[in-house]
């Protein structure tokens, strides 16, 4: 039986102090590193960042829808601007299919990788994102080859011989503003796969990263799935 004595001397373990609200407790939780907005640091600072991306592609992709539905110089047919000559024949859109079968193949490895993370199985994690990473390179090479095929048909920012002048500025900015997010997502992708393989993630057993670098990736898909509606099927 516990006596008055002994419960005295027992330690007192000091209550733990209430978080605090409103913006106080937001700032207290970014600076400690912990969370924000009820998710981790980390996930909420990549969604901020997609939110603000959301903003500069539908400001790019509004600005050509806008430009196409007002000149009143004939634009481009994209079938067979972009389309390959194979066996004799033109093949429309040949190229673009293929870029986007690669890259949307690429959000289903991406997501194996974050499950594999998620069951601690990171050799695996790791060989699904160089495999993710592999084919945004795949990608990002079959559009410098679709860029050098347009330049070298005369497709310039400032003009085209196949019409509207304002489709090759479009093209450009659009397509390479976009090829650009998938180059720093490769590199993005093989950072954390080498991190990974190397156990730097090991010691607080949080593999939360690959989770992030996901939605990064998925987000890059997405918008290329708008891209490829409203420029090359228009």
């Amino acid at each position: 039986m516990y006596t008055a004595a002994s419960t005295a001397s027992m330690p007192v373990v000091p209550a733990a102090a209430p978080a605090p609200a409103g913006w106080r407790g937001l700032i207290s939780d970014w600076s400690s590193d912990r969370e924000a907005f009820h998710v981790s640091w980390g996930k909420a600072m990549m969604w901020i960042f997609l939110l603000s991306d959301t903003f500069i592609f539908s400001c790019f992709l509004v600005g050509y829808m806008t430009v196409r539905v007002s000149t009143t110089v004939p634009w481009p047919n994209p079938s067979e601007v972009f389309a390959l000559h194979v066996a004799g024949a033109n093949v429309p859109l040949l190229l673009i299919a293929i870029m986007t079968f690669v890259l949307i193949s690429s959000s289903g490895t991406m997501a194996m990788a974050v499950n594999c993370a998620y069951r601690g199985d990171k050799v695996n994690a790791a060989t699904l994102m160089l495999v993710t990473a592999t084919c945004g390179e795949i990608f990002v090479g079959m559009q410098a080859f679709e860029w050098s095929k347009l330049i070298m048909e005369g497709v310039r920012p400032w003009g085209n011989p196949m019409g509207a002048a304002q489709f090759g500025s479009a093209f450009f900015m659009i397509t390479g503003f976009h090829g650009l997010h998938v180059s720093c997502g490769v590199v993005f992708l093989f950072i954390v796969a080498f991190k990974l393989l190397r156990g730097d993630y090991d010691r607080g057993g949080n593999y939360q990263i690959v989770e992030i670098a996901g939605l990064y990736w998925h987000f890059v898909d997405l918008v290329w799935v708008f891209i490829f509606a409203l420029f090359y099927l228009w």
